[in-house]
């Protein structure tokens, strides 16, 4: 069996911590499975490096930032490969132009194209555990790119889609996918199975076990992954495409603290304006999620909509270079926002949903600012400092906790 298996910052954020996940990967080994081992920046490196680059230069460009960033994940692999080999075990530690792994150009968020694996087939015939650098690429130009925050897990799962791999395995500082963020809810539920669309919509609402990408990708190649925790050996939970437990209503809640809102104020009414606003981002790679847009009044209307805090920023300072294109009076951002969504396949059938939610915010005191709607989600924004609060009501609003 070919097994690819991840692991986190946080999973190999100390030598001792390195040492334990050797020995995980060396007992794969002696199985008599071929190993692929795609790790993270130790720990904070990542933002550590971050601190650093906007101490030296606040407006650092993107590609000397994928440069300096790539440095973490290629310290981890080849600490990694030397913990492995001091156990008697070949291994060989590989970064992002080594293996092959061809990106786009978007620097800082920039998605896979496609692996060579005859470098990487050729280390596994020799009898070795290949240790890759996860979150990085090479472009056309031959530089260094990257696949934006939680960028590993989509390494992970291309490469277990492009060597037909028998296995995923994510592991993390938590042991599987849990009806909400264990550390805010403290009686929230591990879930053992769950689909690639309920998973896919957590992630992008903020849920931090699995980068979006990365469920995207194993759903598109039918990659099934399993999230475990790197402390201990329990099962962890399945992803994949059906699952075989009777739905439940709600699967599970996210907060996304890192939200931001922009409101461009007074644009004129009048068709093809949304077009040139959203068009301007969506050019630039900036995503946006939940949109308003108010009825209009003498000639002019109002769109507000949030983007991720990290890209508020330059949000901004696009719209206001395209100000007179998009005809827009003023333009604000507010930060101190988070965005709270329920999913669950059981959603479609079941109508009141959306009624229970808001009655718990309700009996908190929580006040909604925006609502958007899927057939399996429903997310809303509220003050930042009310989130956690927010979390913890709907949750046990719709029976989630732990019995």
């Amino acid at each position: 069996m070919l097994i690819v298996k991840k692991f986190g910052g946080t999973s190999v954020g100390s030598n001792e911590r390195i040492v334990r996940v050797a020995r995980r990967c060396v007992e794969e080994y002696q199985k008599g499975n071929d190993v692929v081992v795609v790790l993270s920046a130790m720990g904070k490196t990542t933002d550590v490096l971050l601190e650093q680059a906007r101490a030296i230069n606040p407006r650092a460009s993107k590609r000397e930032l994928d440069m300096l960033l790539t440095t973490g994940e290629q310290t981890s692999v080849a600490l990694m490969a030397m913990a492995i080999q001091a156990m008697h075990v070949p291994a060989i530690s590989l970064n992002a132009f080594q293996a092959a792994m061809h990106t786009t150009s978007n620097y800082g968020n920039a998605r896979l194209k496609r692996i060579d694996t005859e470098r990487i087939l050729h280390e596994l015939s020799e009898r070795k555990i290949v240790i890759i650098t996860g979150f990085q690429g090479i472009n056309k130009f031959g530089d260094y790119t990257t696949l934006g925050r939680g960028g590993s897990d989509t390494t992970a799962v291309a490469l277990a889609a492009a060597l037909h791999a028998d296995a995923c395995e994510i592991y993390t500082d938590v042991d599987g996918v849990y009806t909400a963020d264990p550390r805010i809810v403290k009686n929230a539920r591990k879930l053992d199975e769950i689909t690639y669309d309920e998973m896919l919509d957590l992630a992008t609402s903020g849920a931090g076990v699995l980068h979006n990408r990365s469920v995207e990708m194993a759903k598109k190649y039918g990659v099934v992954l399993v999230v475990r925790s790197s402390l201990n050996d329990s099962e962890g939970t399945v992803v994949k495409e059906e699952v075989s437990v009777e739905r439940m209503l709600i699967s599970g809640v996210a907060l996304d603290k890192k939200a931001a809102r922009i409101s461009v104020m007074g644009v004129k009414d009048e068709p093809g304006i949304a077009f040139k606003l959203f068009n301007v981002l969506a050019k630039n790679n900036i995503n946006v999620d939940i949109i308003l847009q108010s009825i209009g009044r003498d000639n002019t209307k109002d769109i507000s909509f949030t983007v991720d805090e990290d890209a508020a920023d330059e949000a901004i300072e696009l719209i206001l270079e395209n100000k007179n294109r998009i005809t827009l009076k003023s333009v604000n951002c507010k930060k101190d926002v988070a965005k709270v969504s329920i999913v669950g396949a059981g959603m479609v059938s079941n109508p009141g949903v959306a009624s229970k939610m808001f009655e718990a915010l309700y009996n908190v005191g929580v006040n909604i600012n925006m609502i958007s709607t899927s057939e399996i989600r429903i997310t809303v924004l509220v003050e930042e400092k009310d989130g956690e609060k927010a979390m913890n009501a709907i949750h046990d609003a719709f029976g989630l906790a732990e019995s």
